[in-house]
């Protein structure tokens, strides 16, 4: 069940973006890196980018960061457009050895201003109307759109930080088993710790095209669209454009896509609403997915459609994705696919113990913590980075099962993480959020299906005595409070909570009622 081959590790000076850039721009420096198509109907990209200019743009911007005073290790709190000066910016900050913290435009700014606080941000690097600049803390460094624009286009050039291969590079939030979003610290490691993924997923080469279907701001587009292509020497395809569905098959063949990521729910759209046939999608090898898991009958539903194969993948915000199907690891029935060639991944069981269970038998997936991959550790959070830790085994809180082949069988979350729109969300974080509001006595929410192929977030709410509940009116509570990804579409008003009989609600209980019709909120 476990190898003891030993796990591959960085050199001791490493540093994460001249390892994704560096030597591509010294090998390829005229090959195209990135490609921003904003517009399905254009015949050209509306930037390209070349791996020299890229590194230049970089280099400025790990320059103009020195010059303003921030110290190596500062943290920048990152809140720009979905444009290419999230990504240079993003990308710069680690160039110039400080610590870039991507978040979401679609936070509110209850939720924004949560993670600068928490995150201790000496600098915030804002869009245009992103935040009330009133509420800013005091000493937190500025960055508005324009001022970044400059120090892609004149900021004067430094080089690469000398970084230790452990030393932070950026800070990500993800949802967790508490009610406010969990920092997940990484170093400049982590983009070598990335290495299985390159043949274990992908399947890339220099002359491959990646178009990934997220934004910039998301760190699945940051790593798998843009960090392991450009490492590879491979061009990054990012469209910005309006988000309709039946627009992909054209992108991929206007853009010579090779490979196409994206959340199983995409793909989903795109034989509902494209309808794309084996001559619809150009030089597309192959689809890649992760994030959420898919609907039934997808993967035979594409390839009957399309003539290609989707590649799935498992992962977490502290590892990025360490289980897969690849071109060389065919899929399996039920299972996303096997470990990673050089990486250690057992099945332990879920009351203790670091002995691995025997196959066919379900316990919680774990990795081993010699991965360089893994995450440097929580942000502020000792106690929780103790508890995920079993002897030498990283424990995510994937249940799963593990046959004589290597292949893994996801079983859910120990947890009760949902998944919504390929982000893991917290039902606690909803939750104290829904909590909130004057009518609401009691809530809580689950990921729920509305359809074979659909599942959604719920939220199940027990009004206050002699309150006559407004669901609308919670819901718009919702949307002023949480991030869209994060909102229920479906609320339900409900007399008492389903509990065991310590007390803990059973959110394996909460269904919507039959009929139901989730709400959509924009």
């Amino acid at each position: 069940m476990t190898s003891e081959i030993l796990v591959e590790q960085p050199p001791a000076r490493f540093n994460m973006a001249a390892y994704a850039i560096g030597r591509a721009a010294a090998e390829r420096p005229a090959a195209p890196a990135l490609l921003v198509v904003d517009d399905a109907a254009a015949g050209s990209p509306a930037e390209v980018w070349t791996f020299a200019e890229l590194q230049d743009a970089v280099l400025r911007v790990a320059g103009a960061l020195r010059a303003s005073g921030l110290e190596p290790g500062a943290r920048i709190l990152i809140r720009l457009d979905n444009t290419s000066a999230y990504a240079l910016l993003f990308f710069g900050a680690i160039a110039g050895g400080f610590v870039p913290l991507p978040t979401s435009s679609q936070l509110t700014e209850h939720e924004a201003r949560f993670l600068l606080e928490d995150s201790g941000a000496q600098a915030a690097a804002l869009g245009r109307g992103s935040l009330d600049l009133s509420d800013i803390p005091a000493g937190v460094r500025l960055f508005e759109a324009d001022e970044i624009a400059r120090m892609i286009a004149t900021g004067r050039m430094a080089a690469y930080a000398d970084t230790a291969s452990d030393d932070p590079a950026f800070l990500i939030y993800t949802s967790g088993t508490t009610a406010s979003p969990k920092g997940v610290l990484h170093g400049h490691r982590s983009a070598f710790g990335r290495r299985p993924m390159y043949q274990g997923w992908y399947g890339i080469g220099p002359n491959d095209r990646m178009l990934h279907a997220g934004a910039f701001n998301w760190t699945f587009t940051l790593g798998t669209g843009l960090t392991d292509p450009w490492v590879n020497g491979a061009t990054s395809i990012i469209y910005t454009g309006e988000k309709d569905p039946a627009l992909w098959p054209r992108l991929i063949t206007q853009t010579g896509a090779t490979l196409f990521a994206a959340v199983p729910g995409l793909y989903r759209q795109i034989l509902k609403y494209a309808e794309p046939g084996p001559g619809d999608l150009g030089a597309l090898r192959h689809g890649l997915m992760a994030g959420e898991t898919p609907p039934p009958g997808l993967f035979e539903g594409w390839k009957d459609r399309t003539g290609r194969e989707i590649y799935e993948a498992l992962g977490m915000s502290e590892i990025s994705t360490y289980v897969s199907a690849s071109p060389t690891v065919p899929r399996k029935d039920g299972a996303v696919g096997t470990a990673q060639a050089g990486r250690r991944v057992v099945v332990l069981p879920q009351e203790g113990g670091t002995d691995p269970l025997p196959f066919g038998e379900e316990g919680l997936l774990a990795v081993h913590r010699s991965d360089p991959g893994l995450m440097l550790g929580y942000w502020n959070r000792p106690d929780e980075e103790t508890a995920v830790y079993r002897g030498d085994w990283f424990i995510g809180g994937d249940i799963a099962a593990m046959d004589e082949d290597g292949y893994v069988f996801h079983r859910g979350r120990a947890n009760d993480l949902m998944k919504a729109l390929g982000y893991r969300v917290s039902p606690l974080e909803v939750e104290a959020v829904l909590a909130g509001h004057p009518d609401v006595a009691e809530v809580a929410c689950a990921e729920v299906r509305v359809r074979d192929d659909v599942s959604v977030i719920g939220a199940f709410i027990v009004p206050r005595p002699g309150v006559s509940a407004d669901t609308s009116e919670i819901e718009r509570f919702a949307m002023e409070q949480l991030a869209a990804y994060k909102r229920p579409r479906a609320f339900v008003l409900v007399d008492s909570l389903p509990r065991t009989a310590n007390g803990k609600v059973m959110r394996s209980r909460l269904v919507l009622p039959t009929p139901s019709v989730p709400r959509r909120s924009s």
